[in-house]
């Protein structure tokens, strides 16, 4: 499958046309990612009392997680099918390797600086095509109906911290380094960077680490509402775990209607936002699951959802 670059909605919306009536193919496709691109990405599926939290790993320690062209391709592809798996209901993103999230984008496979790999090696189309695949996963990510967790470890850099800006919530142990070095290269972040940075900590504090390419710690991102939590060394899977298992006992569509109405109202006029949440509120009225919490409130007793 050829790197998609159209907008992430499209991408959901093209694949599920592509596999109704088609079921087999969905899962020849499971089966094809988590073969193909087991070297660099393995989504795993949690069992037992954890069903419904999935979690993809990132493995590609000789570039110390820098995305790659057949690494982004794996990614798009398994996007595509969590987008598409009802099952699903919150999702982490992890790294294999030590003391590292990502350390942003490898743009020719090369395990040396891979920003003057971009500056020196590659003609300037192929490196606006790249950035602009690279920009359509990571609206993707943000595009997922479902949760998302970044666990970070170590460097999250370039276009590793964008990345982890596509996810809902980030969860940094101190010992992370959060940065865009770009401008001391000659660039900007140019796969969602600029603007979902200034998003989450206002346009003061993402123009200071921007324009700077200032590094911070794991301390100073929890204090400037770049991280949701900052935990101790080696400790972030086990709090984004957590989190992963109390969003997992909630309702699956008030989840989902949640964090749609908060996406999309979050740019809007108030009376327009609003409105907005009527209507994902009328969504979860008509639900088994809204009926199944009022009946085990009644009885003391914990809910158990299905997701319809």
């Amino acid at each position: 499958m050829a790197v998609m670059t159209t907008i992430a909605r499209s991408i959901g919306q093209q694949w599920r046309r592509s596999t109704i009536n088609r079921p087999w193919q969905l899962h020849t496709s499971r089966y094809l990612i988590l073969q193909a691109f087991a070297e660099s990405l393995t989504l795993r599926r949690l069992s037992d009392s954890d069903s419904g939290i999935v979690a993809l790993d990132v493995n590609r320690p000789e570039s110390k997680n820098a995305i790659g062209k057949n690494m982004l391709r794996g990614l798009l592809r398994c996007l595509e099918i969590l987008d598409d798996d009802c099952s699903a209901k919150v999702m982490m993103i992890r790294s294999s390797v030590p003391n590292v999230f990502c350390a942003g984008a490898d743009l020719k496979g090369s395990v040396s600086d891979v920003f003057i790999q971009e500056r020196r090696t590659m003609a300037p189309m192929e490196v606006q095509s790249f950035v602009n695949d690279l920009r359509s996963a990571f609206s993707l990510i943000e595009a997922l109906s479902i949760p998302t967790i970044a666990v970070i470890e170590g460097a999250a850099l370039g276009g590793g911290l964008e990345m982890a800006l596509s996810c809902d919530l980030r969860i940094c142990g101190e010992n992370s380094v959060l940065g865009f070095p770009e401008t001391g290269l000659a660039i900007i972040p140019g796969a969602g960077g600029t603007q979902r940075l200034s998003r989450l900590v206002g346009k003061s504090v993402a123009k200071d680490l921007i324009f700077t390419g200032r590094k911070v710690s794991g301390a100073e991102a929890y204090s400037m509402g770049l991280a949701n939590y900052c935990v101790a060394p080696a400790s972030a899977y086990s709090k984004a775990l957590e989190l992963a298992r109390e969003i997992n006992q909630k309702g699956p569509v008030a989840v989902r209607m949640a964090k749609q109405a908060i996406n999309e109202g979050f740019d809007m006029d108030m009376e327009s936002a609003l409105k907005l949440e009527e209507d994902c509120y009328e969504e979860v009225l008509h639900t088994k699951d809204r009926l199944e919490g009022l009946t085990a409130f009644a009885q003391k007793r914990k809910p158990i959802y299905s997701g319809e």
